[in-house]
């Protein structure tokens, strides 16, 4: 009887209290919703989601989607009571409520699978938003030329920009505005071929393309090409955007938080 392929499930927060974090699973089912059981766990107070909000549940090599909710699950913008997954599909846990990228890979080496894949742990799930942290790892040090090379290697790299998600068996990528790019962004700083992102000596690097120094990693200026640490925050421009690296080749969005208005603006 051939062995049913490792297929790993991925849940990328768009939209919510958990936005911009990425978790793994390999789990027959995956609960969501405000019950300390769920693998995907909601803040007690987000009254819009129910303690058992939704279940994913592998059937075969499919997924099913299940809703348990008082206020609705919606699948690319249309509310379902039960509807078979999809890699790419969006799903809304209530009217206005968290949003979250589906997204599958098969693993084909148990070294890959124990890499990339996160424990099912519900105290991981009640950790703080990403936008919360405010990591201050030392500025990343110019790598020499020669340290690296750039091959085609296959490792896995997502990148989440606001509701656009792709995901990537190999690198090197290419990010910039030029269609033909592998990731094409579209921003006011962003130049046709804007920045690479390649994999070598076990880790991911990125290599500013734009000959200008525009590419900042922490704020510092790459020079050239550096390395991507766990939390790094990766600047395409001094003007944005910005990715947080959040390792095992996942960049996501960042978005620095508003500035609060003390009393005086206020009642202006």
């Amino acid at each position: 009887m051939t062995a049913k392929p490792t297929i790993v499930v991925q849940l990328v927060h768009i939209e919510g209290p958990l936005k911009g974090e990425i978790h793994d699973f390999l789990d027959s089912e995956i609960s969501i919703g405000r019950h300390p059981s769920c693998q995907v766990q909601f803040p007690k107070d987000l009254a819009i989601i129910s303690r058992k909000h939704a279940l994913i549940s592998r059937e075969g090599n499919r997924f099913k989607l299940s809703d348990q909710s008082a206020n609705g699950t919606f699948l690319n913008g249309k509310r379902v009571t039960g509807a078979y997954l999809k890699s790419g599909d969006v799903l809304i846990f209530a009217e206005g409520g968290p949003k979250v990228s589906f997204l599958t890979r098969i693993e084909e080496s148990a070294q890959a699978l124990e890499k990339f894949t996160r424990p099912r742990a519900s105290t991981e799930m009640q950790s703080e938003p990403v936008e919360k942290i405010t990591p201050t790892p030392p500025p990343a040090e110019p790598a020499p030329e020669a340290r690296v090379s750039i091959q085609k290697v296959q490792v896995p790299l997502v990148i989440q920009y606001g509701p656009t998600l792709r995901s990537f068996k190999e690198l090197p990528v290419i990010i910039g505005k030029n269609p033909a790019c592998d990731f094409s962004l579209e921003h006011p700083e962003i130049l046709d071929r804007h920045v690479q992102l390649f994999f070598d000596q076990g880790q991911y690097w990125v290599k500013d393309l734009t000959g200008q120094n525009m590419v900042l990693i922490n704020a510092a200026p790459v020079h050239i090409q550096a390395p991507l640490n766990p939390d790094n925050l990766l600047s395409l421009s001094p003007k944005g955007p910005t990715f947080r690296f959040l390792g095992g080749g996942r960049l996501a969005e960042h978005e620095e938080p508003a500035p609060e208005l003390n009393s005086t603006q206020t009642r202006e």
